[in-house]
């Protein structure tokens, strides 16, 4: 249900030796599409060159076997792109093509950095001029004018310099990087398949091209891999990790694997704390496709309760660019889930959903389920409420946007029209997840930021990609 919350994006990198990589990394793209369905890249080199096709779309969109058949090379790496800093459009698509020092290089990013504004200016000083408004662009920046000798240098310099979150995948003619921010916002991790590496954000991108997963890339970790095989250094000091919790909750596919847990399993253990927390007198228990699922599956084993599929997603919904009149607007709900009638008539119902941001599309879900001729709707949610803004990757509500940030929870409620609505506590999130709070970032729920945030330099999502604004001295970071 959860269309507001939308995550920065999916990357993928490869060194083979010897093998055409661009097929294997437009497969990996598929499994990350998850991540992001603004636009798709990807860039190879052949030893001597970086060759780079992208645009707007799907994955399936951008590239056929026409556009991928010239993309030559054993060494590659690709991006899946939403947009939270700089508009949808397609000089924002990624990778970014670079020179350092007559050299070129292709960077992907996921994350979302803080200091954008203040590096931006810096380098504006110096006369450099920006293409786009990504804060990827200002990490390809700092690289590509760094006084380095080499481009590894450069890129750990550029690193030294930029916070926020972070996973970076560098494609050079002969070698690939990745780099994970020192907090570890952002997943990242290592594969294997017959001799080649594999650079993804999540382990789903090795099974779909059968590579055995080997590791995370840890917090503050640079992995360099060329001709004489893959070697890390830890740069950064890392005094906090604090990987999203949200990628458990709701953003990572549920076949991945985070801290060595099936985030199915970490989803269906989150559904048992829920109704240990929040038991409720009903029929039958569903779930809101596709994240809702395993919470629902775990709170119907825990509450003995059944679980039944009652809300049917359509999974061949494409982009619309219909203008949302509110009458459209409730067509979209129906669109992509439609409740079953048959089994929902009569029943009392608990519905297990990720969360609830603006309470908009909820409200519309839950009035289709009185509509299908529910006797009684209580929700479940397995995050607790959202109640501050994400600086680090995530396209969220403004705070004041969050319904529970002004609401009581009977208010919300209310709203929605609910009989009983419950949310997961933070601690009943922990204990569902099985790690030690202080590795995660739980920012969006209590405040509490692991990167410290200047607020007054995030706008009220009113994005501008002018080259005047681009190339401002009173630009303001865009999130």
């Amino acid at each position: 249900m959860n269309k507001c919350l939308k995550e920065a994006c999916g990357v993928f990198g490869i060194y083979s030796k010897g093998k055409n990589v661009a097929e294997f990394i437009f497969y990996g793209l598929q499994a990350l599409q998850h991540r992001g369905q603004e636009s798709a890249g990807i860039a190879v080199s052949d030893g001597d060159d970086i060759l780079v096709f992208k645009d707007l779309g799907l994955v399936s969109q951008v590239f056929s076997e026409q556009n991928l058949a010239p993309l030559q090379g054993s060494i590659g790496i690709g991006h899946t792109r939403y947009s939270t800093t700089g508009k949808n459009i397609w000089k924002n698509s990624q990778p970014i093509y670079r020179m350092f020092n007559d050299e070129v290089f292709a960077i992907a990013h996921n994350g979302n950095l803080t200091n954008t504004d203040e590096i931006r200016k810096e380098q504006m000083r110096k006369d450099i001029r920006f293409e786009t408004s990504t804060d990827t662009e200002v990490i390809a920046s700092l690289i590509e004018n760094s006084g380095c000798l080499s481009l590894e240098e450069a890129v750990k310099e550029a690193v030294d310099k930029i916070k926020g979150s972070y996973s970076l995948v560098i494609l050079s003619k002969d070698a690939l990087f990745a780099v994970r921010d020192p907090h570890g916002f952002r997943p990242l991790v290592i594969g294997e398949r017959e001799g080649d590496w594999i650079i993804a954000s999540e382990t789903c991108a090795l099974d779909i091209i059968d590579a055995d997963f080997v590791r995370e890339v840890d917090p503050g970790e640079i992995i360099i891999i060329d001709k004489d095989g893959m070697r890390s250094q830890m740069m950064l000091d890392v005094d906090r990790i604090s990987m999203c919790v949200f990628e458990l909750i709701y953003f990572a596919r549920p076949d991945s694997y985070l801290y060595g847990k099936n985030i199915f399993e970490l989803r269906h253990r989150m559904g048992r704390q829920l109704a240990i927390e929040s038991p409720a007198e009903a029929d039958i228990v569903i779930g809101v496709p596709d994240s809702g699922t395993p919470a629902a599956q775990g709170y119907s084993a825990e509450s003995g309760i059944p679980y039944i599929d009652g809300l049917i997603k359509n999974r061949y919904i494409g982009r619309t660019f219909i203008q949302p009149t509110q009458e459209i607007r409730q067509i979209g709900v129906k669109l992509k889930l439609n409740p079953l009638k048959e089994i929902i008539r009569g029943k009392r119902l608990v519905v297990v959903d990720d969360s609830i941001v603006r309470g908009n599309t909820s409200k519309k879900v839950i009035q289709m389920l009185y509509n299908a001729g529910a006797k009684e709707v209580h929700m479940r949610i397995t995050s607790p409420p959202l109640l501050f803004p994400c600086y680090y990757g995530v396209d969220m509500a403004t705070k004041k946007e969050f319904i529970a940030s002004h609401r009581t929870l009977e208010d919300i409620r209310k709203y929605l029209n609910l009989d009983s609505l419950r949310y997961l506590s933070i601690d009943g999130l922990v204990s569902a997840i099985g790690h030690s709070k202080d590795k995660f970032c739980f920012a969006c729920f209590n405040g509490d930021y692991p990167v410290p945030v200047n607020e007054d330099i995030y706008p009220e999502k009113d994005f501008t990609d002018s080259e005047d604004y681009i190339n401002s001295d009173i630009l303001k970071a865009n999130h």
